[in-house]
């Protein structure tokens, strides 16, 4: 019965058979082309929330469009921005990764490419005011320095991002309320890097939660990534589930509807 219902969960959240429609939407960041995604919420509110929603390393991919339809049948306007642009877009993990890393050292350019697709998740209908960010593996980093860098969001929810930061950086107080979502077993995040993490949103007096999950590893919450724990990705139905239920507890408290 409990191997039934984490199969009709990962059934629903993923299916290709939603009836949301995802709209291309083209944009710039100064002069770089950018093609994100929109999807309207199914569920009229004059609170019109909105969803920033970051992808991982690869770009735009099934599980970042999947996540986006089901948050817009649960009442959410949803982006998924393009971090890359045209013309760079990665075709491997090797580019992924030099790409990724890119943006993980040069953060204010980050954190401006993330603002670009705030604004537009703003143009295509979303409060300005009633919006949080979530993002996954390289994306779960790009919320945090999104926090960091005090984007106009009410929250922020990292899934297995990244956590680190340059120890020289300033601590600033952060505003943004923030839920990192983090598998136990992922290889990683090193205990140094956690503690850093932890210490900083201490620090910079934030309200911040940090949810660990048992047995999973990085990118838990993609079917994609297999089921071997021992590469360092993989997908867990249980944390998968439990961590969606944990975002949709955050978006309830954060953001009016």
């Amino acid at each position: 019965m409990k191997n039934s219902a984490l199969l009709l969960f990962a059934t629903i959240l993923f299916s290709n058979t939603i009836n949301a429609q995802l709209k291309p939407v083209k944009y710039k960041d100064g002069s770089q082309a950018l093609n994100g995604l929109f999807v309207k919420s199914a569920k009229k509110s004059s609170q019109n929330p909105g969803i920033l929603l970051l992808p991982a390393w690869l770009g735009i991919d099934k599980a970042s469009k999947d996540i986006a339809e089901n948050l817009s049948k649960l009442g959410y306007n949803v982006f998924i921005a393009d971090i890359y642009g045209e013309g760079n877009y990665p075709t491997n993990t090797a580019e992924a990764g030099k790409q990724a890393g890119y943006y993980k050292k040069n953060y204010e350019i980050y954190q401006k490419r993330i603002d670009a697709a705030l604004q537009e998740l703003i143009k295509s209908g979303a409060n300005a005011d009633n919006i949080v960010a979530i993002g996954y593996c390289f994306g779960g980093t790009g919320v945090l320095e999104a926090a960091r860098g005090h984007l106009n969001l009410k929250g922020v929810v990292s899934f297995h991002g990244g956590l680190g930061k340059d120890a020289t950086r300033p601590v600033t107080p952060i505003t943004t309320k923030v839920l990192v979502c983090h598998g136990a077993d992922d290889p990683f995040e090193s205990k140094e890097e956690i503690t850093a993490f932890q210490q900083e949103m201490r620090d910079s007096k934030t309200d911040w939660q940090m949810i660990y999950y048992a047995n999973a590893v990085h990118s838990f919450t993609n079917p994609e990534a297999g089921n071997d724990n021992s590469k360092g990705a993989a997908y867990n139905a249980v944390a998968a589930k439990r961590s969606f239920e944990h975002l949709q507890l955050f978006l309830n408290e954060v953001l009016k509807k």
